[in-house]
């Protein structure tokens, strides 16, 4: 007890000194360090702002909605995404490509083999376009949130989530280092976003991201325009939209609107009209899904590690011959789109 009681005091010490700001904390395993190693954490005061807080949540927010299917649920970054399951899983599923690694490691070897296969498919994806790859293996196995914050706005940025970052967003960060026995503390700001401009790099911009940065106030109007557009299709099945965000949300008229305008089945034993359970509502979210890969693959759109994100192959596939149809429409009942 005598010794850890000596390093913590040693390591308050350090962080008290006239090197940094008395304000950051040190827990006791971050002053166990040996000669010359370093450590880094984010200062409290850092966490405590609100646009930090921000990125957290839609990052979290948005790594669970694309991993819903596989019933993921990302609580926080650094203690879920730390052995390499959840960014292999994250991965395989934006690239639509399956990543040659065991799906389960407990020993702190295989899961940083396991981080390594990862980030180095990750390293193949972003070097080429110039991404500054500020983590490694050993900082993300660390559970260094600042690592797994730069690697997640990087994949967020490569493929074009669906998701607005907050802009600016910088943290303090304590740098903890042994040096002939005494603990040195410095404090270094880390960046993890800019502007959204600036993070998308070459990739341009859509008509919404131009009509929320500057025409705001014509956004009721653009979600009227949609609702007529919507409608003028729904309607040949008797249904009606009046609010975009509640209507779509657990994807059933989605599903209908996708199978209108892209003249497929859609059969309607296959997920829930009126889904009311969580499980019947990822049914409906899983049709959305196949029906995208099943106008992609119309289209000719081959899967491969630099492009957007596009759902693996199911089986079988929603496309049916029109000859078809009729037998599965009469047999089974469905909309014949």
């Amino acid at each position: 007890m005598g010794l850890v009681t000596d390093l913590q005091e040693e390591g308050r010490h350090a962080i008290n000194s006239p090197m940094s700001p008395a304000s950051a904390d040190v827990h006791p395993e971050d002053t166990l360090l040996e000669e010359n190693e370093e450590r880094t954490m984010i200062d409290p005061t850092s966490k405590d702002d609100p646009k930090f807080k921000e990125l957290v949540k839609v990052l979290i927010d948005w790594i669970n909605d694309v991993l819903a299917e596989e019933r993921i649920i990302v609580k926080q970054l650094e203690e879920d995404l730390y052995d390499g399951q959840v960014l292999q899983k994250l991965l395989e599923k934006l690239a639509g490509c399956k990543l040659n690694v065991a799906e389960v490691t407990q020993s702190e070897i295989g899961q940083k083999q396991k981080l390594q296969t990862v980030l180095e498919a990750v390293h193949g994806l972003l070097r080429p376009h110039g991404w500054p790859l500020r983590w490694a293996v050993d900082s993300i196995h660390g559970k260094n949130l600042v690592a797994i914050l730069h690697l997640l706005v990087s994949l967020a940025m490569h493929f074009r989530a669906p998701i607005r970052l907050p802009e600016h967003v910088s943290v303090q960060v304590v740098v903890v280092r042994k040096r002939e026995g005494l603990l040195h503390s410095s404090h270094v700001t880390e960046e993890l976003t800019t502007t959204t401009e600036m993070m998308m790099g070459r990739f341009e911009r859509d008509a919404f991201d131009t009509l929320f940065d500057h025409a705001p106030d014509k956004l009721s109007v653009v979600k009227k325009s949609l609702i007529t557009f919507v409608n003028k299709h729904l309607n040949k099945l008797n249904l009606e939209v009046t609010e975009l965000e509640t209507q779509f949300a657990d994807g059933v008229y989605l599903v209908l609107l996708m199978g209108l305008l892209e003249d497929y089945f859609v059969p309607l034993h296959n997920f829930y009209l009126t889904p009311e359970s969580f499980d019947q509502k990822l049914r409906s979210r899983s049709q959305e899904r196949r029906i995208v890969l099943c106008i992609n693959s119309a289209r000719s759109v081959e899967p491969a590690w630099d492009a957007p994100f596009r759902p693996p192959p199911p089986s079988p596939c929603l496309i049916l011959s029109p000859s078809r149809r009729e037998n599965r429409t009469k047999q089974k009942g469905g909309s014949n789109l």
